[in-house]
């Protein structure tokens, strides 16, 4: 009877073992992804024991693959990756290209063809979606500028290596591999224009009809008012439409997810869709690393150590220090450049797609897929060393480098206000730091009522509008000195600080206060135990929400700036 049982037996070893080894990652500060790997490893056939039923556990990783990038289509915004575009789209590309070309040059000194040479560089070039995300909200900077641009870097990749998974079954027989059954023998310019055209057929269909069907379809279901039938209708539209994508339009079950994702977060439903969806995406998530994990020849280790080593310096050192010059190439300060070099110093479950297409195409040989899995393995272990890493290396640098000096303090049009400057702009002036939703309703109340303010912005391509608006920005770390001297604290009758990110406030009013003991300040968190934190701490007037802040911030411009009559008149 246990060949009957053989998908039982698969998810209660895979479930068992990724609970311990995740466990055991995580008391030991490691991200849990290696645990799951690690009880992969042991499930495999490279190891002895227990060997797991790899048919069943490709298809149930293939599951996994597809509400992996329903979740990350479900919380993909345009508006995000457009705010920082200048940098991320140019950037991703950049690096994404650098270390495909490092990837291909090993594997052609390892005598290898060129299709597995570029399947392999790809599958190096692409970060993990997964551990930066944990990466930036365990230190609390998703949502800083650097969390932002390391998001925004991070989706270009995402995408670039979705258009690679499409592209790549019509390529395979040009570079050497085996050519799917769908591709038939027709010529490559045949199979390529219909390869896109299916692409965008189904893409235009989704966009035009899904974000009409989709979300009326949920919100149908929603008003039963049955939580499983919500969570049931969730699940089914991802791999339901993933399968359809595949079946009629010939697209990856990955693309046909990530599509899913994107039209389900135009409703708004969205947010219950990514809670309800997010224990079964987790499940499934598992054991797509399980089944991955299960790939992986320990031996690699021992008889190609120069091999695996060679691409763990690809990811961690080449990767590295590519973003790294990049974002300086940018203009954007050295904590930043070395912030998004850490996030994106890993690899993870884009790589295991790519690599694990590769090897279904004949291109990637299996020690090619080994080497990858050991390159995510010490990548994503070594992470939180990096992040650790980032300040004693930010001030060993400003110490002894006098190039490092001149990143951090270079000359930047955007950094100082313009001579041209009205006078109002520079004593008696409010300073808005944050350019956010929060932001932008706080310096619209401000302009109606024609109190002069001035923005301080680290997103450069931000200040750039707001300076093309007409309005007083500079950009840079608020956090710093010379920032806040930019913008004439000194002088300056109020400090509003917008952002979310709590982990520079304490020093933005230290800094502000050591420069203007008398100003007013004015603090926005979205976090309860920061709002405790900071009034306990006397750092100001702290605010929870945005409507709180709103109105908060009314009150306390009128009765610092306006006469009082004025101010009474004007706050009922």
């Amino acid at each position: 009877m246990e060949h009957n049982i053989s998908l039982i037996t698969t998810l209660a070893g895979g479930f068992g073992l990724a609970l311990i080894f995740g466990f055991i990652a995580e008391k030991i500060k490691l991200p849990a992804l290696i645990g799951y790997l690690c009880a992969g490893i042991l499930l495999g056939p490279a190891t002895p024991g227990f060997v797991a039923d790899i048919q069943l556990a490709a298809q149930l990783s293939e599951i996994g693959v597809m509400l992996l990038m329903f979740g990350v289509g479900l919380h993909f915004s345009l508006d995000d990756l457009l705010s920082v575009k200048k940098i991320a789209l140019p950037g991703a590309v950049v690096q994404m290209g650098l270390a495909t070309v490092l990837g291909m040059a090993v594997a052609h000194w390892w005598g290898w063809s060129f299709g597995a040479g570029l399947v392999f560089g790809l599958s190096l070039s692409c970060a993990s979606t997964v551990v930066l995300l944990k990466a930036l909200e365990s230190r609390g900077i998703l949502e800083s500028m650097n969390g932002r641009i390391a998001v925004g870097w991070l989706v270009v990749e995402d995408l670039v290596t979705v258009l690679v998974l499409v592209l790549l079954p019509p390529l395979a027989g040009v570079l050497g591999g085996t050519p799917t059954a769908e591709m038939g023998s027709d010529p490559l310019w045949y199979t390529l224009g219909k390869t896109l055209l299916l692409v965008v057929v189904f893409i235009v269909v989704m966009l035009v009809a899904g974000r009409r069907i989709l979300p009326w379809m949920m919100m149908q279901v929603a008003k039963t008012g049955s939580r499983e039938l919500f969570t049931l209708s969730v699940v089914a539209s991802a791999i339901g439409i993933a399968y359809g994508a595949a079946a009629l339009f010939q697209v990856s079950f990955a693309l046909g997810a990530f599509f899913a994702g994107m039209v389900m977060r135009e409703s708004d439903l969205s947010h219950r869709a990514a809670e309800e969806s997010l224990p079964l995406r987790d499940a499934f998530a598992v054991l797509f690393f399980v089944s991955v994990g299960m790939l992986f020849d320990p031996l690699v280790l021992i008889k190609e150590p120069l091999h695996v080593l060679a691409v763990v310096g690809i990811i961690v050192i080449g990767k590295t220090l590519a973003a790294a010059a990049l974002v300086l190439a940018f203009r954007y300060p050295l904590n930043t450049a070395l912030t998004v070099a850490a996030s994106l110093a890993q690899i993870g479950e884009f790589s295991f797609i790519l690599a694990g297409l590769g090897m279904t195409l004949g291109l990637l040989p299996q020690e090619g897929m080994s080497l990858v899995l050991a390159g995510a393995l010490i990548s994503i272990a070594l992470n939180p060393a990096l992040f650790a890493l980032i300040k004693p290396l930010k001030e060993l640098a400003l110490r002894r480098s006098a190039l490092a000096r001149k990143l951090e303090h270079r000359e930047d049009p955007l950094a100082v206000l313009p001579m041209s400057t009205e006078h109002k702009y520079l004593k008696g002036q409010v300073v808005v730091v944050g350019y956010g939703r929060v932001g932008r309703r706080i310096t619209r109340s401000l302009a109606e009522r024609n109190i002069p303010f001035v923005v301080v912005e680290q997103n450069r391509e931000r200040v750039e509008q707001i300076r093309g608006q007409g309005l007083v920005a500079v950009t840079g770390d608020s956090a710093e000195p010379d920032t806040l001297i930019q913008a004439h604290i000194a002088d300056a009758a109020m400090l509003v600080i917008a952002t979310p990110d709590p982990m520079n406030v304490q020093r933005m009013v230290e800094t502000a206060r050591a420069l203007n003991p008398d100003i007013d300040v004015v603090i926005r968190t979205h976090s309860p135990d920061a709002v405790e934190m900071f009034r306990k701490d006397g750092l100001g007037q702290v605010f929870f929400d945005e409507e709180e802040l709103a109105r908060g911030m009314k009150a306390h411009i009128l009765s610092r700036l306006s006469p009082p009559a004025e101010a009474a008149s004007k706050a009922h």
